[in-house]
């Protein structure tokens, strides 16, 4: 490519946005997903999360050699969709394993890849790298969103300037979560918001208990807090810190941010 002065450009940009969706089971991710602007989904095997949901979806990926040929006929042939969706990272992620497993001459699990000392889960994350890529090629040539759904775990933190603490963090392997965080332009964690309620059991004994405090709506975090991962760049780090956990109000808010 040649470059000149005239090739130089001061405009924003605002490009079909990398999202990545983090929550508790059952609070409806993938519901979120099928919201988006004409979504496909590429359901990886031992996901059900779209069952019930009247949305296109390729069949379930059984290798991780499925998951780049859906991308890849999303890439090389015409379709009408604009958002594809990988449901989930959190069952892709033991796909991509066997794969790395298969590679290496069939080893037991993905810690004997190599002889050990982390190598298979360096090798795997080549495999994420190459899912990052081919999504970009989806944007920068279909026009296409994408969202990748994630399950959570509880985890403690060890944080230098305070206590340690416990939180909710992405539940795959750190290598590919810090590097699907790089890559996103937005975090997301879906949760019901709770309060802490504090009651008598007697003989000078206390008990807490969560409650409900919103009736059973359920929220998008936009943010990133103690408890959770959250965040974004541009527009999308200038959203309001909670949102009603649908697609219009997420969609509607960018809007307003941009």
């Amino acid at each position: 490519m040649a470059f000149s002065l005239q090739s130089i450009t001061t405009s924003s940009i605002l490009k079909p946005p990398r999202a990545i969706l983090l929550g508790v089971e059952k609070i409806g991710k993938s519901t979120f997903a099928a919201g988006a602007d004409d979504p496909i989904f590429i359901p990886i095997k031992r996901e059900e999360g779209i069952d019930s949901l009247d949305v296109a979806r390729f069949p379930a990926c059984e290798t991780f050699t499925d998951v780049m040929s859906a991308i890849g006929v999303l890439y090389n042939e015409d379709h009408p969709y604009k958002t594809a969706v990988v449901d989930s990272s959190s069952a892709l992620e033991p796909v991509i394993w066997e794969d790395v497993c298969r590679e290496n001459g069939n080893v037991a699990s993905i810690e004997k890849v190599g002889g050990g000392f982390g190598k298979g889960y360096i090798e795997a994350l080549l495999r994420w790298q190459q899912l990052m890529e081919g999504l970009d090629a989806l944007r920068e040539h279909k026009g296409m969103a994408s969202i990748i759904i994630g399950h959570v775990k509880v985890s403690n933190f060890n944080d230098p300037e305070r206590e340690s603490y416990t939180r909710y963090t992405f539940d795959i392997n750190d290598r590919a979560s810090n590097a699907l965080f790089r890559w996103a332009d937005f975090i997301g964690f879906a949760n019901n918001k709770l309060i802490t309620a504090t009651e008598k059991q007697g003989f000078g004994k206390e008990r807490a208990r969560a409650v409900d405090a919103a009736n059973g709506n359920r929220y998008l975090f936009t943010q990133k807090t103690p408890a959770h991962p959250g965040g974004g760049r541009g527009v999308y780090g200038r959203l309001p810190a909670e949102l009603p956990l649908s697609w219009d109000a997420f969609k509607e808010a960018v809007a307003a941010a941009a």
